[in-house]
Order: structure tokens, then sequence, then C-alpha cells
């Protein structure tokens, strides 16, 4: 077995990073961080994500967890996360040669929900009674939205995606009898796509293309062009896990994860550009660069057994989102002007209360509740690509013994998004991106499932 499992391992960590890269995408967490992270976390709402530490899954909720681990596991788990995202246009307005009460024209966009799938993959190994590693390899930002082409908010985004890869080696080692501390390292991949409509109608009365008014005869918000952004970057962080066991009924956790600084390089790709303005420097394609600053975060769980049938936990975890204050894209083209959006984002919090009932030795039963505050501050600084709201989670989760060596689990949440409200007025740096007004009704489901292997 273990000469098989040296063979095939580099395998799998490849096809796992590969799967993970070519998936990973929807936001679920506040902001766009992604939560799910394990199955069977998924079916307590994630609650005493920092303190359950029952499988391999710990290495990204607490690396101290492994200590807790026998043997050696490997974990392979996939979530469905299927958002629903629908704009109701409320009054949106334009601006033209001073007029401001000139209706954006376009329909609601569509849902602009993207269904992905999110795999994560864990392994896990006690190496003496003290010394535990571990290895996950995850996805924990990414956001994908997505509109209709024509709808109302085309100037401020159309398809939105981001995806990302963590390799996190790490490393756990019980002090005392009570107290496990561990540590990780995260060496973070990132991609990005952007993209949005260019109203080259609006420019051209404007004047702002540098050719006399009327020119090239455009009419505004009728003669679009379009822009795709790609890029991608490598960044690296560390994570740091404290586990405390007051009892071997009761125990608590603390864990820490780095922020990330990402540079991203990439392109810019225009399209259908009037032929007008082909002798100008402007819409050109060029290369493309942006700082990106990924939260910290920290947690606090508690997990408590009543009996050998009944558990109890509960979480608290902090991420530092106040870090994301304006999304600026330079082009390498020196006459071409930055991109910049706002966002003045503020912290997050989340709580989340689970329950874990074992009517036998094969089967586990899990619930859970959980209540994500906003990342987004105000509804001026709400945009289209992350409407992101208040949430409130519900779980439920079912985990089933095959044998000593196989298990899997099962876990189900709904999650409903508070109806929120975007106001940008057409002014500043939406100015030729239109003033977006109305709401939005959103609501979220994730199907998750695990296979466990131990040996």
């Amino acid at each position: 077995m273990d000469d098989a499992l040296t063979f095939t391992f580099p395998a799998f960590l490849l096809s796992a990073a590969l799967i993970i890269l070519c998936t990973a995408g929807s936001s679920m967490g506040a902001g766009f961080a992604l939560t799910e992270q394990s199955a069977s976390g998924l079916g307590n709402a994630f609650a005493g994500g920092s303190a359950v530490a029952e499988d391999a899954t710990t290495v990204f909720f607490n690396p101290a967890g492994l200590t807790r681990l026998e043997g050696q596991e490997i974990i392979g788990a996939a979530h469905v996360i299927m958002p629903s995202a629908n704009f109701n246009n409320q009054g949106s307005t334009h601006v033209l040669q001073g007029e401001t009460n000139i209706p954006l024209l376009g329909g609601n966009g569509g849902d602009g929900g993207v269904t992905k799938v999110i795999p994560n993959f864990y392994y896990s190994i006690k190496v003496n009674d003290r010394l535990a590693l571990g290895l996950g390899i995850e996805s924990p930002f990414g956001l994908a939205t997505n509109y209709d082409s024509g709808w109302v908010g085309r100037y401020h985004a159309l398809e939105s995606d981001l995806t990302s890869v963590n390799f996190n080696p790490s490393v756990a080692y019980k002090i005392t009898s009570q107290l496990s501390a561990g540590a990780g390292i995260n060496v973070q991949y990132i991609k990005a796509k952007l993209s949005n409509a260019i109203d080259f109608g609006t420019l051209d009365v404007l004047g702002a293309l540098g050719l006399p008014p009327g020119a090239l005869h455009l009419i505004p918000q009728m003669s679009d062009g379009y822009v795709r952004l790609e890029g991608d970057s490598w960044g690296l962080g560390y994570n740091l896990g404290l586990l405390y066991e007051f009892t071997k009924d009761t125990r608590m956790g603390v864990a820490y994860r780095s922020r990330i600084q990402q540079n991203l390089k990439g392109d810019a790709d225009f399209e259908n550009v009037p032929a007008g303005l082909n002798p100008l420097p402007v819409f050109k394609n060029s290369g493309i660069q942006a700082k990106l600053t990924l939260p910290d975060s920290f947690s606090v769980s508690v997990v408590h057994s009543f009996s050998p049938e009944w558990m109890v936990m509960a979480d608290f975890t902090w991420t530092n989102w106040s870090l994301f204050k304006e999304l600026q894209v330079k082009f390498d083209n020196p006459y071409q002007p930055d991109a910049v959006t706002s966002e003045q984002w503020q912290d997050s919090y989340r709580y989340s209360l689970g329950l874990t009932y074992r009517p036998s030795s094969n089967w586990t039963l899990r619930t859970g509740v959980a209540y994500d505050t906003s990342a987004v501050s105000t509804e001026q600084y709400r945009t289209p690509r992350i409407p992101d709201s208040y949430r409130f989670w519900t779980a439920l989760g079912l985990g089933y013994k095959i044998s000593q060596a196989v298990s899997f689990d099962l876990g189900f949440a709904h999650i409903f998004v508070s109806d929120s409200s975007i106001s940008m007025t057409p002014t500043g740096e939406n100015a030729l991106l239109g003033g977006l007004q109305g709401t939005y009704n959103s609501h979220i489901n994730i199907l998750s499932a695990q296979v466990n292997i131990k040996f």
C-alpha cells in the first residue's frame, strides 16, 4: 500500500490542482471568500471549524488539529455551488452633455449567478505521538458572475471570474497532552477575467475621442465596444493554529490565515472598436497590471460532546476585507487611462452554530446555521461584479462509514441572501459608465460530497 501511494501521490496532486484550476469560481462567503473547503464541515455550516479536527480537512481550518488524527488519510471533496442573482432596474440613468435624466438602456441582465464545482484534496499522516504532517489543495477565493450582453449595467460588468488554487503543506506538534500547535505555508495562484462594454457613442458625442463631435456618427448606448481583461499571479502566505483540549469532551481552536499580496499581469483585448479610432493610440490591445491584497482572517471555535452520540460546536470568524479599497488596472499603453473602481469594503464577521448526532458507529447526522455580515459598506459601493450582502445559512449533512478504511460525507446548505441595492450616481468614475440604480434578489444552494480513505 505504501509503495503504491508513493508512486501515485504526485500524479494525484497534479490532477487535483488541474481540476481546481478549471472549475473553481463562485463566491459563497462574504466578499469573494470561499468557505466550502469540507463536505463534512458543510453539514454543520462550518461551525467549530478550527476545533472539530475529525478528518484531514483540518489542514485548512486549523493545522494544529492534525495531531488528533491517526495513521494516514486522503480526502477528495467536491462542492456544487448554485447561486442565483437577479437584478431589478429602478431608474438607472446616464449623463450626456449636461443632461442627467437620460435612462440607461437595456434589460435586467438575466440571472447573473454562475454554477461552479469546487474540489478540495487533503492528505494527513501521523508521524509519531507528537508530530503530524498534512497537505491541502484548496480554492479559498473565487467569484463568478455573468450577465446578458445588452443589459442595463453592461458598462460596469459583463463577465467576472476569479479562480484560486492554494497549495497548503502543514505541520502540527503536540506540545503537551492538551495543547497542539500547527503551521502551514500557502503557495497561491489566482487567475482573473473581467469584461464590460464601452459606450463609444457617448464618447463620440462628448468629443472625448479627440475627434470633431459627431465625426463618427455613433449613437450613444447603441454603438458599444467591449474590453476583456485577463491576468494571473502567484503569491505566498502562511496559516497558524492552536488547539487546546480542556477535557476529552471539550476543546477550543484558534486559527489565523495571513493576507496574500497578488500582483497580476496579463492582457487587455478590445473588440468592436469603431474603425475611425484606428489612428488614435487608445483602445489598443495592451498588457495590464493590477495589485490585489487577499485578506487575512482569524477564527475561534469551541466543540463539546455531551455524550458519545451528541456534539455541539460554535465558531466566530473575522475577515479583514477593509483592505479592499479599490480595484485599479494599469495599462502598459501609456495613452490608456487606468481603470479604477472604488470598493471601500468593510471587515466581515461570521457566526455559526452546529449540532452532530451519531445514532450508531456507522452513521453521523449533522445540522447547522450561520450568519455572514456583508463586506460591502454601502449601496454606493456595491457593484454588479460582486453584489455582496448579508447571508443566513441553514445546513444539513450525513456521514456513513463503509468500513474502517472508507467513509463518505454529504452536505447541503441553502443560503438566504438579504435583498440588496445598488445606487451608483452617474458622476466621477461612473460618468461614462452610467448611474446604475436597482435591487438584487439572490439565494444560493450548495451540495457537497466527500470520500475519506484511511490506512
